[in-house]
């Protein structure tokens, strides 16, 4: 009842971000992409099957996917309630279990949909463990395979497991599934790194825009941000601006932390769930870059450990101050929901909360009216002169607007700032062709294909010129896609 009132006003969110990628997924769009999602390099081959499902069941209705993100966390917060419960007392099962059901910080994992691999990936971790307690640890294995399907960021939780093994069971008979479970790791871990070199356009590992160094380093500052906002939770937003400054002060004071839980953990269980948060936070906080240098949905798997150790902190606490510090998380979590039912509420905070961030602004433009939408992108432009994505958005702006021939310019510099983006090519081309410059936008447009032989819009726009440029079998294009290329409008 707690979390439906948190997050139930999530239900009447809109898509956000990368929630656009699901609908334009030609495989999520086709009935037979069942079969596709489960190809070699598919990452989050589990999640993009429930976006199948999600897709043809409800088509581009947001209401869908949301009640099924919300179905999730709901099941992961009743079974932690359960696994809780088997060995510590009632009183301090409830308040962690409803820790991790309501607090803000659950957000952003619940109602942005494209989060919905790190709710699949944790539920069924939360089953591993409950089978791993039970002493059923080859299902426990099983269900931690399945885990690494729906989101590979749960790959330390085989070291929760080995931890808790070294400080508290010693059971020799669990050492052969933990040695399977980290091979499952290794193997998810190498798998992505195929599937990101296989795939140019992704916004991590080395394409992040960031060293594995300089992550890590920068993570000193990100992992207080969480600490904060776990304790004092306000100032959330999608898209926060991180300084580096303070950063080895805080990985300082961190490992400081760290080495006194350790030391502590074979007396204290709260320490020794707190230091379990951070294993599990591990691989999306160390050493593989993110182009996101901090994002609250990251805190969703770590809050099942963080929930154990506050709930036996916290319960000698009297019933009053729980229950009133139970409804302050709840009003502040459907707080949270208002502001994520429109990107325009969404972003609007994000600019608000991050003045010296480019992406905020950007977004905050597509949702914005022409003249408003110019005046944001002009700003961003003053803050990242070198950033071709902001004269792309100006373009586009333009070109929507009539305005062809500064949309020419503005592409055009997209084009200086990027010259092999094919995506800058087929814009320019775009605004050649507004201008009645046909010869030179068939070249633009032909340059972008010899770059990207499956961009969509250029080989569509060509086809508008009356020019028939057959498409490579191996393009994925969705039904409407070919539709349009057949019919030529």
């Amino acid at each position: 009842m707690a979390a439906l009132a948190a997050f139930g006003g999530g239900l009447a969110a809109s898509f956000h971000f990368d929630d656009y990628a699901i609908l334009s997924d030609p495989v999520l769009t086709s009935p037979s992409g069942w079969m596709e999602v489960w190809r070699p390099l598919q990452t989050r081959p589990l999640t993009w099957f429930t976006f199948w499902a999600n897709y043809q069941l409800g088509g581009r209705q947001p209401l869908g996917y949301h009640a099924v993100n919300l179905a999730l966390h709901l099941a992961a917060a009743l079974l932690l309630l359960e696994i809780l419960g088997r060995w510590m007392p009632p009183r301090a099962a409830l308040i962690g279990a409803v820790l991790f059901a309501v607090h803000p910080i659950q957000a952003e994992a619940v109602i942005y949909i494209f989060a919905r691999g790190t709710l699949l990936a944790t539920l069924l971790c939360l089953l591993s463990l409950r089978a791993w307690m039970a002493g059923r640890r080859w299902p426990a294995v099983a269900w931690f395979g399945i885990a690494l399907l729906a989101k590979e960021e749960c790959v330390a939780f085989p070291i929760l497991l080995l931890f808790w093994h070294l400080v508290d069971r010693r059971d020799r008979a669990e050492r052969p599934p933990l040695a399977v479970m980290t091979l499952l790791s290794l193997a998810a871990g190498a798998r992505v790194l195929a599937a990101l070199a296989a795939n140019p356009g992704a916004y991590a590992g080395a394409q992040a825009g960031i060293s594995p160094g300089d992550y890590l380093l920068v993570q000193g500052v990100v992992l207080w941000r969480y600490a904060r906002l776990l304790a004092l939770p306000w100032g959330f937003t999608v898209d926060p601006e991180i300084n580096a400054t303070g950063a080895w002060a805080g990985w300082l004071v961190l490992a400081a932390a760290a080495a006194f839980a350790l030391w502590s953990a074979r007396r204290s269980r709260p320490a020794f769930w707190a230091l379990g948060a951070l294993i599990l936070l591990a691989p999306s906080s160390s050493i593989f870059p993110a182009s996101d240098l901090a994002a609250d949905r990251r805190m969703y798997l770590p809050m099942i450990a963080l929930a154990a150790s506050a709930g036996l902190l916290l319960r000698r606490l009297n019933a009053k101050a729980l229950a009133t510090a139970a409804v302050f998380l709840v009003i502040l979590s459907a707080g949270r929901c208002q502001t994520w039912r429109t990107e325009r509420s969404l972003w609007s905070e994000a600019v608000a909360r991050a003045p010296g961030k480019v992406r905020p602004r950007i977004q905050l433009a597509r949702t914005s009216p022409p003249a408003e939408a110019e005046k944001l992108l002009l700003e961003a432009a003053a803050l990242a002169p070198e950033d071709p994505a902001i004269p792309a958005e100006l373009g586009r702006l333009y070109l929507t607007q009539g305005r062809a021939g500064q949309a020419l310019a503005q592409f055009g510099r997209a084009l200086a700032l990027r010259p092999d983006s094919p995506q800058a090519l087929g814009n320019r081309g775009l605004a050649l062709l507004g201008l009645g410059q046909w010869a030179a936008a068939r070249q633009d447009f032909e340059r972008a294909l010899a770059l990207d032989p499956c961009l969509f819009d250029a080989r569509f726009n060509l086809h508008q010129m009356g020019v028939r440029t057959p498409a490579p079998a191996s393009c994925r294009y969705s039904d409407q896609q070919l539709l349009l290329l057949r019919d030529g409008r």
